[in-house]
């Protein structure tokens, strides 16, 4: 039988470097747990990504802060398909071009918050968020009659404070889970293919009004998702409503 203080004795490098690896081992685990991880999210305040839903809907979002030279183009093209979404406009942006600002609205479409002049929210206080957010709240009631109840971090940047300096006004902060980059001016058929291989129901699609090769991606990316019964819809009648939350992803969950 072997003597285990007298191994021990003789093997006290081997035991300590077991010792020590056992003991990084189980670091490790406490880390990476679902149940440590999962608690040390749910202390995070997050946008909602996307929606969990049963059924094939969809969100398709523009964000609106600079050009205006396809508004009408855009409101055209989902005009002739039938569908509604929502633009996420800048409050500058509203005063320089409110015509079409109301078309969107008188087109059904969700005219929401994108800030007052697209700064970087991280780098301010809480009540400079709330005045900036109710700043562009104002501007849009003031064309459309409505006030927003959504809102976009700009350059989608946030933090714990942002994200709840913007629920402290009654609104909900709004992301996407599928980024069609139009932005990058890729071409249509690289937007179209980004958007329909990542797409799933409850997803929240990026695109900016004055992105150069959307007005031709878009008709193509509707006429697919509607091939493969998607219905889709403004990221309000996405949302889950009742009770729910928000798992480590941003995505909404009913409780």
């Amino acid at each position: 039988m072997i003597d285990i203080r007298s191994f021990i004795r003789k093997n006290r490098r081997l035991v300590s470097g077991l010792g020590m690896i056992l003991a990084i081992l189980l670091i490790f685990w406490a880390v990476s747990s679902p149940a440590i991880v999962g608690v040390s999210a749910a202390k995070r305040s997050l946008p909602v990504y996307s929606v969990e839903r049963d059924d094939k809907l969809v969100a398709l979002s523009f964000d609106a802060a600079w050009g205006n030279e396809d508004t009408q183009t855009l409101i055209d093209i989902l005009g002739r398909y039938g569908v509604r979404t929502t633009f996420f406009v800048v409050g500058d942006w509203v005063e320089k071009y409110p015509a079409s600002v109301k078309a969107l609205a008188d087109a059904g479409h969700e005219v929401m918050n994108h800030s007052s002049n697209h700064a970087h929210f991280s780098s301010l206080s809480s009540d400079q968020i709330a005045a900036d957010v109710s700043a562009c709240n104002q501007k849009i009631a003031a064309v459309t009659g409505t006030a927003p109840s959504l809102f976009r971090c700009p350059y989608g940047e946030y933090d714990d404070h942002v994200i709840q300096a913007v629920e402290a006004l009654g609104m909900t902060a709004i992301q996407w889970d599928v980024d069609s980059l139009d932005w990058k001016g890729i071409s249509a058929r690289e937007i179209t293919q980004r958007v329909l291989k990542n797409v799933r129901p409850g997803s929240i699609v990026l695109f900016h009004n004055a992105a150069e090769h959307t007005p031709e991606a878009l008709p193509g990316i509707i006429e697919a998702l509607q091939a493969d019964g998607y219905t889709i819809v403004p990221v309000s009648e996405l949302l889950l409503r009742g009770d729910s939350y928000l798992d480590n992803t941003g995505r909404q969950w009913a409780k």
